[in-house]
């Protein structure tokens, strides 16, 4: 099958940026995807539904011997996570602290370390900060306090002077050094996980719901070949709840109409999934990992600190199906692969440039290519099934692209399970 249309629903991650930003980010990465691989892509303007949840373009995509339709819908949750970043310096750093210290004592830091070392270091980098910072100022505080008591003036209104002083000097340094250390934000983004873990984001849980609907009602309505629900960064773990909580509203998803793909890139699922009390969402794994009707694609990077690499979101959660197992297939990413070299080089240690690189265009041919699996001919399932084949398809010439889609072809009569794809790389199951 060649695509002719596909809809694709994107589940951003805790980012506050929004719409606006992302939509800007997009076309900029689409222009450049059409220049690599010398294919015209049109962008239309982004439509914003009359609750302002989703948000909706096409893009239609040309090149000598084929063409697609995408409708691309855009799931947003930066209502509620400007809200969250804007609550009182002191309010998140005592509630971010509090819920650190209980991850330490429940073991949950170990299981993450034990999972990726990597993850560890990045959850545990703004508390190691904040507490440099503290030590910084209250060395000031310390010093000032000194000082008065030199003068004369007593101790209980030195002392009080001082810690009004160290609270005082550590919001500024919080603030003013946010654009830097991203510290603030990255408080928030523990708080909201631990929260939304626990079931205590109620308006959360409701508007997943909403778009679990809205994901029933495409698949019922839409002429699409497929759908494809893209979950980044946190979106990994909504998307996965978004998907399960629409198979228990139509059971019967996937298995008529278009064929249903989940693609989790840059994922994070421990962070909800490694707590006691998300019976829940692992349940929701369990019933995605034997989904008869359902593909389900991780990709994973070891450059992306903010990611799990070489992790098995099925098996890593205790969860065992035996046989019946057919999701995830685990497909590991070499950014390395995808950019020149210098501009690798130029942002490699920027761990948020690096995290967003699964969303942006491609400096090179690669099978590994988000605008690609967006805006191309070939099926999801295919393209991970046949790698070197989908490429060819991309930057071949016209004796390539011919062979490469007759090997595709030749193999659309038996559906390939997830679990049974060939990888870019080797799998992280084989690497365990």
């Amino acid at each position: 099958m060649r695509v002719q249309h596909r809809h694709i629903i994107y589940i951003q991650g805790y980012d506050p940026r929004g719409l606006a930003q992302y939509y800007r980010m997009f076309r900029t990465e689409l222009r450049k995807f059409g220049r690599l691989y010398q294919v015209n892509a049109t962008i239309s303007r982004p439509k914003v539904a009359a609750d302002d949840e989703i948000a909706s373009w096409t893009v239609d995509t040309r090149a000598d011997d084929w063409q697609t339709h995408t409708a691309y819908d855009f799931l947003r949750f930066e209502d509620f996570i400007q809200r969250d970043l804007a609550s009182p310096i002191w309010r998140t750093v005592l509630h971010a602290v509090w819920i650190y210290l209980r991850l330490i004592v429940s073991g949950t830091i170990a299981r993450f370390a034990k999972a990726n070392w990597r993850f560890a270091t990045f959850i545990s980098y703004p508390h190691i900060v904040l507490l440099l910072e503290a030590m910084l100022v209250a060395a000031v505080a310390f010093v000032f306090e000194k000082g008065l008591t030199a003068i004369g003036i007593p101790a209980p209104i030195s002392i009080a002077t001082a810690v009004a002083i160290f609270i005082a000097l550590l919001g500024v340094m919080l603030k003013y050094t946010e654009n830097s250390t991203y510290v603030l934000y990255l408080l928030a983004d523990t708080i909201w996980t631990w929260e939304f873990s626990h079931r205590e984001r109620p308006e959360w849980d409701r508007r997943i719901d909403r778009f679990a609907q809205h994901l029933v009602n495409v698949a019922r309505t839409t002429d699409a070949d497929e759908i494809v629900i893209v979950g980044h960064s946190s979106g990994s773990f909504l998307g996965t709840e978004l998907l399960a909580r629409a198979l228990l509203l139509d059971p019967a998803l996937g298995e008529r109409g278009p064929r249903v793909v989940l693609l989790t890139i840059g994922g994070n699922f421990p962070i909800v999934g490694y707590h006691s009390v998300s019976r829940d969402f692992r349940e929701h794994l369990r019933q995605l990992a034997i989904a008869p009707s359902i593909d389900w694609i991780d990709c994973q990077a070891r450059k992306d600190v903010m990611n799990f690499f070489q992790f098995d979101p099925i098996l890593s959660h205790g969860i065992d199906v035996g046989a019946a197992r057919r999701n995830p297939r685990i497909v590991a990413v070499r950014f390395r692969d995808l950019v020149r070299e210098e501009d690798y080089d130029s942002f490699r240690w920027q761990f948020f440039r690096v995290h967003f690189q699964f969303v942006m265009a491609n400096d090179r041919p690669a099978p590994y290519d988000f605008f690609m699996i967006v805006c191309g001919p070939v099926p999801v399932t295919d393209r991970m099934a046949h790698p070197d084949a989908a490429l060819a398809i991309a930057s071949g010439d016209k004796a390539a692209r011919e062979r490469a889609w007759a090997e595709i072809e030749s193999a659309a009569g038996n559906h390939v399970h997830a679990s049974q794809m060939g990888g870019m790389e080797p799998s992280a199951r084989s690497m365990r």
